[in-house]
């Protein structure tokens, strides 16, 4: 039976701005993604049955959930509706990101689901209109079809690409006993709201601009959440593995996407395994950043066994 087996990789957040809240609810963001190599893989295999099945290993209490619920369920199901195909499909993911980490494990599950699917099929969408699918599913799924550095606007769902900055080691850390739900990181914000003409005069605000001069720097230092503050208020164990990552040869550290995962970058691999020893209680994970032509050639050029 054929069967296409694709990488779901992680990202983290080298920037993350929160300008203010919208008029609809969302918050206005300024964000760099940068996917890395950690990854879950996903298998799909055509079906006799007009279903989508889903099983998963790696992670039980994710197993546990609805399977609608899952984001590469509705990502196979939005795009079965969008091309009317009726074949079923056989999902079989391989968890190894940790879910709640602030990672985009289950936003990077959605994107694959999607490339995958159209390569199990033999179909293909324009770019628009894949990017149309991926946003009604999250607002960090677009950036899973790109790659790479990328700046995020909006909601986070508007993607530009930016030129990728030379490869990055790094140590992910993410504790066992905390999660920090993104909606409660976003209140403890308490971001101020802000309507469409606000916000174009923030255009000449000093943290904008420096925003952008170090989205388009070939360097791409300067790492910086504005969630930090609120959420390590309320978790001190997160600021307690960001100064110990920086007290191991960190050249910088930063909390990932809303948490509750920290990561650090490290001068080699070889510093950041060292590293990881001092976490013993907590999942680690030493991984690297991929840049934009290694992240499309792994997804679009997934592994076809017979």
């Amino acid at each position: 039976m054929r069967e296409v087996r694709i990488p779901s990789f992680a990202k983290i957040n080298l920037r993350l701005d929160i300008l203010g809240k919208r008029a609809d609810g969302y918050h206005e963001l300024r964000t760099i993604f940068q996917t890395v190599s950690l990854h879950d893989e996903l298998r799909l295999r055509a079906s006799k049955s007009s279903e989508i099945s889903l099983s998963i290993q790696g992670n039980d209490e994710l197993a546990r959930e609805p399977v609608k619920k899952n984001l590469a369920y509705r990502a196979v199901d939005a795009l079965r509706h969008e091309l009317k195909v009726r074949r079923g499909v056989e999902l079989e993911l391989h968890k190894t990101i940790p879910s709640g980490g602030g990672l985009g494990g289950g936003s990077s599950n959605a994107a694959a689901a999607l490339f995958g699917y159209l390569q199990l099929i033999g179909r293909k969408l324009p770019m628009a209109v894949l990017i149309e699918l991926a946003a009604s599913l999250g607002a960090d799924v677009p950036i899973f079809l790109f790659g790479g550095r990328a700046l995020g606007a909006g909601r986070g769902d508007e993607i530009y690409p930016l030129p990728d900055i030379k490869k990055l080691a790094l140590l992910i850390v993410a504790p066992r006993d905390i999660r920090v739900p993104t909606p409660d990181a976003f209140r403890w914000l308490k971001a101020p709201v802000r309507n469409a003409a606000t916000l174009t005069k923030l255009a000449a605000d000093p943290k904008l601009w420096k925003f952008c001069a170090l989205s388009w720097s070939a360097r791409g230092n300067g790492l910086s959440n504005d969630f930090e503050k609120p959420v390590f208020q309320r978790y001190d164990r997160l600021d307690q593995i960001k100064r110990v990552l920086l007290q191991k040869g960190a050249a910088e550290a930063s909390l990932a996407g809303s948490g509750s995962a920290v990561f650090g970058v490290f001068p080699s691999p070889t510093m950041a395994r060292r590293a990881a020893v001092g976490f013993p209680h907590d999942l680690t994970f030493v991984c690297e950043t991929i840049s934009r032509d290694r992240y499309l050639r792994a997804v679009k050029g997934a592994r076809v066994v017979r």
